[in-house]
């Protein structure tokens, strides 16, 4: 896998096209961190980490879980979700030029040098860094 975090961006993408309650990916504290802060900022109910490795477990690594979230009418929270920056293409904003995405409705997700954080935080903060995602 070239790029995990797209991996785990596509895996929520389908996961809420079809409906589905759950999504498992392979864990890392990268992807962790994420799961922390869409949890945060209400774009999934929940996430927890599934240990690997124990007697009768289908999978020897560890599992990041995601309990995907819906509205009322049946439709995702989580009407898109997007790389910006790739290994190939690094994309990155000063403090002065981090997106707003949506006039605020949506939020991108920014790797700073004080750890991921969104959009709204790196504002707040005046730090800039590389913008890893986008969701709304």
């Amino acid at each position: 896998m070239m790029d995990p975090i797209a991996d785990m961006f596509t895996r929520i993408r389908n996961a809420s096209s079809v409906k589905k309650e759950t999504v498992a990916l392979p864990m890392s504290k990268l992807k962790k961190e994420i799961a922390s802060i869409l949890q945060r900022e209400g774009w999934i109910k929940n996430f927890k980490v599934i240990p690997g490795g124990l007697e009768g477990a289908h999978n020897k690594f560890d599992e990041l879980e995601l309990v995907l979230k819906y509205r009322k009418n049946g439709k995702p929270q989580i009407s898109s979700i997007k790389r910006v920056s790739r290994p190939g293409l690094k994309i990155y904003a000063s403090k002065n030029e981090i997106p707003r995405i949506l006039n605020g409705f949506g939020m991108a997700i920014i790797s700073t040098s004080n750890g991921l954080m969104t959009d709204k935080e790196a504002r707040f903060k005046k730090i800039g860094g590389e913008i890893l995602g986008e969701i709304f």
